[in-house]
């Protein structure tokens, strides 16, 4: 028996895999990696082991090879292959390995390509039977000829499966998402080989299904049957603008309780309806809107407005708090506030002015002297709560609730104020502590019920003709008319009806024995009278205001430097200075809106 010749040795390694031979197994198989250079015969890595078969295939008898060597060292038969080529260059990287998995039965289709996909689809049945018999035919007449199914996976290219199947995913999640995909209840797909072309075999039909085709719930199913409900009446608590217009609210029956804000009637269609109902006139409204103007050139860049500049004829003290706190009253009845209306700047930076010289107990007047500090506190208070109660800003209920608390903490056990806390009250200073709760009131802040009730006690003590006048102190025996007019609209806003008998007396004691005189200038005499006649109405206010609404226009400035503004030469009060007057005379002339009537007009 001949010998077999050597087989000449590989070339030297680069570092890289050899290219697997034709003996090589299937898809799955690892390579070795290569070693380095050898002589002589081939190492048993080189050597393919003869158990080994190629992936898909059964063994084949193949015509004896005398030149192929047993374990044995003789020469048997053997396949019929070619001669080794010697192996390619090698790749510069190493393909990806993985381990052999055995097949016991040969596969076809899609699914033989990747062998991870094994087991991860339900088993389906295909009825192309005829494609699958001529496979087996194929096998039988040519044992060496590769299977259908390999060169239809071989010569596949990866991005078109990968491309069916991507839309294969796609089609089921639009089925799952859209509406009608509710009308499927299994979905198969099937997997094979086709004899069409792979143009006509990835035609997808991705229209919807008719509607007839969709399950319908039956008839019967559906109760049409009306059900009734109790809806809640929202907006039965509304009432609308028209009607608080023509129908003031009527409080005087009973104690005052403020359900609306006293000071709502100062912007719209109700304040239209205010004026014309309580004779307000042209030069009413054009002197309000010089007077206005006028604060707005005296307001410091700060801020503040002061009681001694930069105007002329100020007052003999400096007060920034009662002063700012005033003007800001006066530009709040017209409707303005730090969010909205004509002058919302200027208001906004008097507001933050006054809250910047609060403490943490409410006071805001430190930089005030003496018994001027009470007044200028009971002012900025007023200010506060009616821009909180006519806005609703959150930041500022704060400030205004502090202030309202040190109001009730420095209320005497009489029930009234004066220059200090907790000291026995006058009348004057009463008179504008009780304005500040009753704003505080209609803006919804807090206030003890127990220390208003306690105000009447000290109305009591300083009242005179069994409470038809006030002196300015319990204890004195004389009245005056502007303790009068102050104490009889505390009276009001206490609860005090309107025909009742010592209201109707002192106010006729009013009009006989003080008349709107500007002779006898005292505007602030003038401030409380109009308010207490305003809220009563009927020929008493009729008589008041036809007086008031010619005169104080009239005294007002229309020329100059100070035009807008109201001197304070000849007012009885004149050490409180030019913006002083200016604030009292625009607060009676907003008087038809700035505050709502107490009492039902009809």
């Amino acid at each position: 028996m001949p010998s077999v010749p050597p087989v000449p040795p590989p070339p030297p390694s680069r570092g890289t895999p050899r290219e697997r031979s034709p003996w090589a197994a299937a898809d799955g198989d690892e390579m070795p990696l290569p070693g380095p250079p050898q002589h002589g015969p081939p190492q048993p890595a080189d050597v393919i082991d003869s158990d080994e078969e190629t992936l898909g295939a059964e063994p084949v008898d193949a015509p004896p090879d005398h030149n192929a060597p047993t374990q044995n060292g003789n020469v048997t038969p053997a396949r019929d292959v070619p001669s080794i080529p010697p192996p390619p260059p090698p790749r510069a990287t190493l393909p990806p390995t993985r381990p052999i998995t055995e097949v016991s039965q040969p596969r076809t289709g899609i699914g033989s390509a990747v062998t991870r996909w094994r087991g991860s689809l339900p088993e389906v049945t295909t009825a192309e039977t005829e494609n699958a018999e001529s496979d087996a035919a194929v096998a039988a007449a040519d044992p060496d000829a590769p299977a259908p199914a390999d060169v239809v996976t071989r010569s596949a290219p990866s991005w078109l499966l990968s491309l069916v199947i991507h839309l294969i995913v796609l089609l089921i999640l639009a089925l799952i998402t859209s509406p009608t995909g509710n009308g499927f209840t299994n979905l198969v797909l099937d997997f094979g080989i086709s004899n069409e072309p792979i143009e006509d075999a990835l035609e997808l039909d991705l229209s919807s299904p008719q509607t007839d085709d969709l399950i319908e719930a039956p008839q019967d199913a559906l109760d049409d049957t009306l059900l009734e409900t109790e809806i809640p009446e929202i907006f039965e608590t509304v009432e609308p603008a028209e009607m608080e217009a023509i129908q003031p609210v009527l409080l005087g029956a009973a104690p005052i309780e403020i359900s609306k804000p006293m000071f709502s009637g100062r912007t719209g269609a109700m304040r239209k309806a205010l004026m014309a109902m309580y004779g307000a006139t042209d030069d009413t409204v054009n002197a309000v809107k010089l007077g206005l103007a006028w604060l707005k050139r005296q307001q410091h860049r700060s801020g503040y407005w002061s009681m001694v500049q930069p105007y002329s004829n100020g007052a003999v003290s400096e007060n920034r708090t009662a002063a700012t706190a005033m003007a800001l009253i006066a530009f709040a009845g017209d409707g303005n506030t730090h969010l909205e209306g004509m002058y919302r700047d200027e208001v906004d930076k008097g507001l933050k002015y006054l809250v910047s010289q609060q403490d943490r107990g409410g006071f805001m007047a430190a930089s005030a002297r003496g018994n001027e500090r009470t007044y200028a506190q009971a002012q900025a208070t007023i200010a506060l709560c009616e821009l909180y109660g006519m806005t609703k800003d959150s930041w500022l209920r704060a400030y205004a609730q502090r202030a309202v608390d040190y109001a009730l903490k420095a209320q005497a056990s009489d029930g009234g104020w004066r220059y200090r806390p907790n000291e026995p009250g006058d009348t004057s200073v009463t008179g504008w502590y009780v304005m500040a709760l009753q704003s505080a009131l209609g803006a919804g802040l807090e206030v003890d019920p127990e220390k208003m009730k306690l105000i009447d006690k000290y109305l009591d003590s300083a009242s005179v003709y069994y409470g038809a006048g006030y002196a300015y102190q319990p204890g004195r025996s004389d009245a005056t008319p502007t303790m009068t007019a102050e104490g009889l609209l505390c009276r009001q806003y206490l609860g005090w009806e309107r025909n009742d008998g010592r209201l109707q007396e002192g106010l006729k004691l009013l009009r006989t024995d003080a008349p709107f005189d500007i002779n006898q200038q005292n505007v602030y005499y003038w401030y409380y009278a109009t308010q207490a006649f305003h809220h009563v109405g009927g020929p008493l206010w009729t008589e008041w205001n036809n007086e008031m609404k010619v005169k104080l226009p009239a005294l007002q400035i229309k020329d100059g430097s100070e035009r807008g503004s109201w001197a304070p030469q000849g007012d009885r009060w004149s050490i409180g200075g030019r913006l002083y007057t200016t604030c009292l005379s625009i607060y009676c002339l907003e008087v038809y809106y700035r505050h709502l009537p107490l009492y039902d007009q009809n």
